[in-house]
C-alpha cells in the first residue's frame, strides 16, 4: 500500500492558503468533484457552483456535505499538525465512482481543527470512499492514519518545496516500525 494508491498527482497542493477547517474542506471538495467529473465526462465539462444547472455531474457541495457531516461527528485531526478527513460519498446513475479518491494540502498557514492536541493543523490527507464499498477501505485509512503519525514523513512533507516533492513523499512513506 502507499499514500498515493488514490491520489491523483492534480489533488496535491503545496503551500495552499485557506483561512479555517470549513474552508480547507471546501477546497478538498471541489478538488474531488473535479476529478470526478473528469471521470465521469472526458470532455472536462466545467464543474459548477449551482446543483441545479449541474446535473450529470457531481457537485462540490455534495463532497462538501460528507465531509462536513463525518467532522461533525468528532473532529479527524490525528494530532502533531495533520488531520485525516474522511467520508463516504454515494453517487447516482449514471455517475461513475468505484474507488476511493484522495487529496493532501500543504498549507501555507495552520488552522485550528479541533485537535485533541490543540496543536494547529497545517497538512490536511483528506479521502472519500464510495459508500457502497466503504468498508473493504478500512484497513487503508487505518493504514494512512500510521504512516503520517511517522514524525520522519511529517518533517519532510512540512520541508517540501513543490507538489512532486510532495508526492514522492506520499509515495515512499511508510509507518513506523
Amino acid at each position: 500500500m502507499k499514500l498515493t494508491t488514490f491520489l491523483a498527482l492534480q489533488n496535491v497542493q503545496h503551500n495552499v492558503f485557506v483561512s479555517s477547517k470549513k474552508r480547507a474542506l471546501e477546497l478538498v471538495a471541489k478538488l474531488i468533484a473535479k476529478q470526478l467529473n473528469q471521470l465521469n465526462q472526458p470532455n472536462e465539462a466545467l464543474v459548477q457552483q449551482n446543483c441545479a444547472e449541474n446535473k450529470g455531474q457531481v457537485c462540490p457541495i455534495e463532497c462538501f456535505a460528507n465531509l462536513f457531516k463525518r467532522e461533525k461527528l468528532g473532529s479527524t485531526a490525528l494530532n502533531h499538525g495533520i488531520a485525516l478527513p474522511h467520508a463516504k460519498l454515494s453517487l447516482s446513475e449514471p455517475l461513475f465512482f468505484n474507488e476511493p479518491m484522495a487529496v493532501f494540502l500543504q498549507l501555507e498557514n495552520p488552522i485550528d481543527y479541533d485537535a485533541s492536541d490543540h496543536r494547529e493543523v497545517d497538512l490536511i490527507y483528506a479521502i472519500l470512499f464510495p459508500e457502497n464499498d466503504s468498508e473493504k477501505y478500512q484497513d487503508y485509512l487505518a493504514y494512512i492514519g500510521q504512516v503520517l503519525t511517522n514524525k520522519n514523513v511529517l518533517r519532510n512533507l512540512r520541508a517540501a518545496e513543490s507538489v512532486e516533492d510532495i508526492w514522492q513523499i506520499l509515495d515512499y512513506a511508510e509507518p513506523l516500525g
